[in-house]
C-alpha cells in the first residue's frame, strides 16, 4: 500500500474520532484502532514516514498517536 494511502486512511481514522471531548481518549481510540485493524508493515511503513517527514500531513490525533510511547509497530 502506498504511503499516500495509509495518510489519507489514518486522517479518515481520526476525523471520526476528532469530536470526541476527551483528547486522549481521541489519540487512544486511534491508536487501538490502527493497531486492531492495520497490519504491522502498514504501521511501521506509517510510522518511518512520520519519523522522516515529521508527520507534515497528518492529522494531530494520528501525530499523537504515532508519538505515544507504548505505540507499537
Amino acid at each position: 500500500m502506498s504511503t499516500a494511502n495509509l495518510i489519507k486512511m489514518a486522517n479518515q481514522i481520526a476525523a471520526y474520532f476528532v469530536n470526541e471531548p476527551d483528547q486522549v481518549q481521541a489519540v487512544l481510540s486511534v491508536r487501538n484502532h490502527m493497531q486492531m485493524f492495520w497490519t504491522p508493515a502498514m504501521r511501521k511503513e506509517l510510522l518511518a514516514w512520520q519519523t522522516e517527514q515529521q508527520g507534515a500531513d497528518l492529522h494531530p490525533l494520528v501525530q499523537q498517536a504515532l508519538s505515544d510511547t507504548s505505540w507499537e509497530a
